[in-house]
């Protein structure tokens, strides 16, 4: 079929934002100098490729969405910062279950802002997604969880749904380029956060340090993306809903499977419930809300 390259970089780039969490785990510098460091590293990666496909970027277009490229940024950054911190607090598995409650939060937040009808449909998946987040933190199961942790992805998702949602209103800007400036303007926000905060801890960080850290920035942030946004416009919406669901069952299995981290059947049936309902929820819709 066709589009067969496509889903299969599609695929690859899902795949690869599952592999994220061990690699951050691996970097010891503080989250926000971990976000500052992507930011940078992934705008590199995307800026080359333009260059060497000679894609022009479309600063017309760019002029009026600055305000909105900015405050986009700023809230992918951030989200970072806060996903980070959910990996080293709590298992990577429940970190990502939590982190994909976004979509839920963009479904039912859009209506209001869009003037868009909210369907049966869409409420019965928040309420069902909701309910996913319950049993994850272990209320009502006997079953504790690690709250601090589950609250910090909770965090990044409503900044990343934050992100989507001002994305709707960029309107005349493609998605790398879009997402170039993005990464610029988080590196421009989260520099002066590091300098005043932890400061730049670079020179501590042994061989294995350095190998994630490069690898966090330049194939888990600049190449995963850019095979997404490649495969993005040769794939259909409901296709690309299916094959983002990549990402969250590579995370949970290398949780389970490779660092050994418990999942209890409550947090399972959690997970199953998010993703389940999410899915549901974006099968109709024409375009797939976004990535780690």
């Amino acid at each position: 079929m066709k589009d067969t390259k496509p889903r299969l970089l599609l695929i690859a780039s899902m795949a690869i934002f599952g592999t994220l969490a061990p690699f951050v785990r691996l970097i010891p510098v503080s989250s926000g100098e971990l976000a500052l460091y992507r930011a940078i590293m992934a705008s590199a990666v995307i800026l080359l490729v333009l260059l060497v496909t000679r894609k022009k970027i479309p600063f017309s277009a760019i002029r009026r969405r600055i305000p909105l490229l900015l405050a986009s940024g700023v809230a992918i950054g951030v989200n970072w910062i806060l996903l980070f911190e959910a990996y080293k607090r709590t298992t990577v598995s429940v970190a990502t279950l939590s982190y994909y409650f976004a979509p839920v939060l963009v479904t039912l937040v859009c209506p209001f802002l869009f003037k868009e009808k909210l369907t049966l449909k869409q409420v019965v998946c928040f309420v069902m997604s909701t309910l996913g987040i319950v049993l994850i933190t272990g209320i009502g199961s006997g079953e504790g969880g690690h709250l601090t942790g589950i609250l910090f992805a909770l965090g990044a998702a409503v900044l990343y749904a934050s992100a989507v949602i001002l994305n709707k209103f960029i309107q005349g800007v493609e998605g790398l380029h879009r997402t170039l400036l993005q990464f610029l303007a988080a590196s421009a926000v989260l520099l002066p956060y590091v300098l005043l905060t932890d400061g730049i801890h670079l020179g501590g960080m042994d061989g294995m340090g350095w190998a994630s850290l490069l690898t966090v920035g330049l194939v888990h942030t600049g190449l995963a993306y850019c095979l997404y946004f490649t495969a993005l416009g040769s794939v259909s919406g409901q296709k690309a809903a299916i094959l983002s669901y990549v990402d969250p069952l590579v995370a949970v299995l290398i949780s389970v499977t490779v660092l050994g981290e418990p999942l209890t059947l409550w947090q399972a049936v959690g997970g199953v419930l998010i993703l389940g309902f999410t899915l549901w929820n974006e099968l109709p819709a024409k375009g797939k809300i976004g990535a780690a």
